[in-house]
């Protein structure tokens, strides 16, 4: 028990830590979930790009509202943005680097996703062979449009009976995934040179404002947190007075089983301390009530 309390100290103090192992798990999920991927393009005019694109951004979206919800901090981001005033100042230069880090992290799994299908080049394949140029391909010259649309669409189907025979199948199929990989390398290129912008211009801009961000938003995460051990711990000793009140006429029969009590004016004056005066449930709710409106000036 006391290593699971320590492993679970261990997360707490280290939300940054463990937030980047989460999203580092998703994009490795991510080429997990391209590599067993059962691709199966429809073959059909208008049905492709609906499957294709689909299978390149659905998939994004929901790795990225999962790096949202696995991260503790868009909740206080959120909270925090919405807070009433109070006596505390809300400072927005901490929301937003709150909200870029968040951001940043959540982002990594789609742009993993996006860049392994680009390179494989199947969905693009999928989605855009209706609207290659039949003219720059010698084996679509003798047929009527409506066919040529027909094989066209029918380009990432290499098993279908009427592309068996065409020649000019592989060559629509290596024109789009050449422009699909070209286009995957080359976001893959803009994102690494914007890092490099971002890593060696960093020390250019102010760092007094930078650490004051990063400090706070920091502090309103441990705030966060503390307070709410603090309540778990207060739950704790107001349910266990509950149940002690409730079990007052059995006091003799629980002397009988050992169990330790302690005497009535210890007792009193040990949870009148823990409890720190709060002792009923008007009294709690307000006092959560004035934390939330009226949190104390730092």
């Amino acid at each position: 028990m006391d290593r699971f309390r320590m492993i679970f100290q261990y997360f707490q103090s280290n939300s940054e830590s463990v937030m980047n192992g989460i999203c580092g798990l998703l994009a490795l999920a991510s080429v997990k979930m391209y590599t067993c991927f059962d691709f199966s393009c429809p073959c059909l005019p208008w049905y492709n790009v609906a499957y294709g694109l689909g299978i390149m951004f659905v998939p994004p979206v929901a790795l990225f509202l999962c790096g949202l919800i696995l991260n503790r901090q868009s909740l206080v981001m959120l909270e925090e943005w919405r807070r009433p005033q109070g006596r505390r100042k809300k400072d927005l230069a901490v929301i937003r680097y709150m909200c870029f880090s968040i951001m940043q992290r959540a982002t990594v799994a789609p742009v993993v996703w996006i860049l392994i299908t680009l390179l494989d080049g199947k969905c693009l394949i999928c989605a855009f062979s209706s609207s290659v140029d039949p003219e720059k391909f010698v084996g679509f010259a003798n047929a009527s449009p409506v066919q040529v649309q027909q094989l066209l669409a029918k380009v990432p189907c290499k098993d279908d009976e009427l592309m068996r025979n065409n020649t000019s199948r592989k060559a629509v199929s290596r024109y789009l995934r050449c422009w699909s990989q070209a286009l995957g390398w080359s976001i893959l290129l803009i994102l690494i040179v914007a890092a490099f912008l971002a890593r060696w211009l960093r020390p250019c801009f102010n760092q007094a404002t930078l650490l004051q961000a990063r400090h706070w938003s920091n502090y309103i995460d441990i705030e966060q947190k503390i307070f709410e051990e603090t309540c778990c711990e207060h739950s704790r000793l107001f349910a266990h007075k509950c149940i002690l009140h409730f079990f007052e006429s059995m006091r003799q029969e629980i002397k009988l089983h050992s169990f330790s009590l302690l005497r009535e004016g210890e007792r009193a004056a040990e949870e009148e301390g823990l409890l720190q005066g709060i002792t009923d449930q008007v009294q709690v709710n307000k006092l959560l009530k004035m934390w939330y409106y009226e949190k104390p000036p730092l």
